[in-house]
């Protein structure tokens, strides 16, 4: 029954058996050959594999499915919303048993630095996970190296396929090996994360447009004047916040617009 929900959620068909279980094999929903093995995904996993064709997926970023609306390959972008979650809950569970006296603010603050699209790119990167990208041919493997969003987005996809693939446990020991013990944590809580930057880069690499901040209301006395900041992203609003000092607020309204923006 597991068998059949993976297969399923996953949008691929089991990979035949009766194929060496060592050797590359093609995505069972797309003839073309890909460009790394099932050995090559073993040594980025840290242990073997079972579904081949789940990590194939899981590198399939949604550029190939331009131009071609019949196309019935799927991109990375479910295992991605699964890996999302997974990642969210490893984290928050180990950041709760590590920091046992500190507040759910401080751990929520901790769990987004960890999770933000820059520090998952940078995990990526350390994995050279853009080397088995696969991506149109007009996006060249510098563009993808550079790219936060497709970084981070397939390295979530990873932790997806993982998760089906091999369990939880599995999705927690990758985790654990490329976010959480490659990071100071106690150091990473004492930093300031810049939204305003993030949402920029985000906006800028799926729309190619840039955030508007606009103050749309002052009160209180001139001592003491609170800001109320909106962010608009091609016209339409994402985030609002309110804070006595207009950077402050125009970034707790990004971070707001960034939450927002990533679920659409």
């Amino acid at each position: 029954m597991w068998d059949w929900v993976k297969s399923h959620l996953s949008g691929e068909e089991e990979p035949d058996s009766a194929q060496p279980s060592g050797a590359a094999q093609p995505s069972t929903t797309d003839s073309a050959p890909v460009p790394f093995s099932e050995a090559e995904i073993a040594e980025l996993v840290g242990e073997p594999i079972h579904d081949f064709s789940l990590y194939v997926q899981a590198l399939r970023h949604r550029s190939l499915m331009r131009g071609d609306p019949e196309s019935h390959i799927e991109s990375n972008e479910r295992l991605e919303y699964l890996g999302d979650a997974v990642l969210g809950y490893i984290v928050a569970d180990a950041l709760y048993r590590a920091f046992p006296d500190e507040d759910e603010g401080y751990l929520t603050r901790l769990r987004a630095k960890l999770v933000s699209g820059t520090a998952l790119a940078a995990s990526a990167r350390g994995i050279a996970l853009h080397t088995h990208l696969q991506t149109a041919a007009s996006i060249s493997d510098a563009q993808a190296h550079a790219s936060d969003s497709m970084l981070s987005d397939a390295f979530e996809a990873m932790i997806g396929a993982i998760h089906l693939d091999l369990g939880l446990e599995a999705a927690t020991r990758f985790v654990e090996n490329h976010v959480l013990h490659t990071r100071d944590l106690k150091a990473l809580a004492r930093q300031r994360v810049n939204h305003k930057s993030e949402l920029l880069e985000a906006v800028q690499a799926a729309l190619q447009a840039q955030p508007e901040y606009l103050v749309v209301d002052e009160s209180g006395p001139s001592h003491a004047k609170a800001f109320e900041v909106a962010v608009l992203i091609e016209g339409r609003e994402y985030g609002r916040a309110t804070d006595t000092s207009k950077k402050r607020a125009e970034q707790a309204a990004a971070e707001i617009a960034l939450t927002h923006f990533k679920q659409i």
